[in-house]
């Protein structure tokens, strides 16, 4: 019976560590999408603060030598139009179009990934499901073998993991249910970013947007090089 059991452990545990590897890598992608989706809005704040850029003032002096030593046609449409040059009001607004189409798809690509983690996570649940059933099954068997009973939680708190030599199927159940709550609550944040961006924003509600999402305050570094060290 103990070697059944032995077995039956075996398989459940490599079936967790491959929705763990699996979900390690949807995290790694769902970063990569990240780092691009910020480089995006940067370049969203960029050119829309390129095309709000308040006219020279020629109320200054120099600018006025300035002005008059290369006094020509040209010079002189430029700023009676508000020094706004027509061409560069247009590639920047094609660019900031480009930038939302950018994030959007961002949007798209981070919420599947986020729904196949979900599905991670469900098979995890199931794994922890039989293990359990299987150690109610099995009371004499020492409940320290790891396959004691406890639910997959879904929280930030940092976690007490075994040795990372041989962490058992409750180390990755646990890990993979607080990683998928990371990724969430971040991709919740990006997605109201991205549904926030128009013309009309401040210049300082932009620069919050563009560094909560540099800083991504959901997401813990620590239990992230915790989490690698389960599969190395």
């Amino acid at each position: 019976m103990e070697g059944e059991l032995g077995d039956l452990k075996s398989e459940l545990k490599q079936k967790m560590l491959r929705s763990f590897k699996n979900l390690m890598t949807r995290m790694a992608s769902f970063d990569e999408s990240v780092a691009a989706g910020h480089k995006l809005l940067v370049g969203f704040q960029q050119r829309l603060e390129l095309l709000r850029r308040p006219p020279v003032n020629r109320n200054s002096e120099l600018v006025e030598k300035i002005i008059k030593a290369n006094e020509s046609k040209r010079v002189l449409s430029y700023f009676e139009a508000g020094c706004i040059n027509v061409h560069d009001s247009v590639q920047s607004m094609s660019n900031l179009r480009t930038c939302l189409l950018g994030l959007q798809e961002h949007i798209n690509r981070a919420k599947t990934m986020l729904e196949e983690s979900e599905c991670l996570l469900a098979d995890a649940t199931l794994v922890m499901q039989t293990a359990n059933e299987c150690l109610l099954q099995n009371r004499d068997v020492d409940s320290s073998d790891g396959l004691h009973d406890q639910a997959i939680v879904s929280n930030k708190d940092e976690t007490a993991l075994s040795d990372h030599q041989n962490p058992e199927i409750t180390d990755y159940a646990t890990m993979m249910a607080i990683i998928y709550n990371m990724m969430k609550q971040d991709f919740l944040m990006q997605e109201r970013i991205v549904s926030a961006l128009d013309l009309k924003l401040s210049s300082g509600e932009l620069e919050s947007y563009c560094l909560m999402w540099s800083l991504r305050p959901f997401i813990n570094d620590q239990l992230m090089r915790e989490a690698w060290k389960l599969i190395r």
